[in-house]
């Protein structure tokens, strides 16, 4: 017998508070934020401060700065792609 509607809603209702209970606490105070998945704040801050390391190791020829600069910029870019999640189809 398929699940009623209502069993449907229930259950994401109870998903989504597991996943993001921020998002579900904001959104039943009438004031959004936004999902988990849209808040970048740390990869955009490890971003800068990897440009920053790439910058300073060009400016002062050191190798290992150069280096660890690229690294953290590599990284901070792969937790900006928005289909990180997203499975590749094989």
């Amino acid at each position: 017998m398929p699940q009623s509607d209502d069993e449907r809603l229930v259950d994401l209702a109870a998903r989504l508070e597991h996943e993001d209970p921020r998002f579900v606490r904001s959104l039943s105070e009438g004031r959004p934020a936004r999902p988990r998945e849209y808040r970048r704040t740390g990869a955009w801050c490890a971003l800068a401060i990897g440009v920053t390391m790439l910058a300073a190791g060009i400016v002062v020829p050191d190798g290992l700065l150069i280096a660890a600069g690229l690294v953290l910029t590599g990284i901070a870019v792969q937790l900006l792609d928005p289909n990180r999640d997203e499975r590749p189809v094989k």
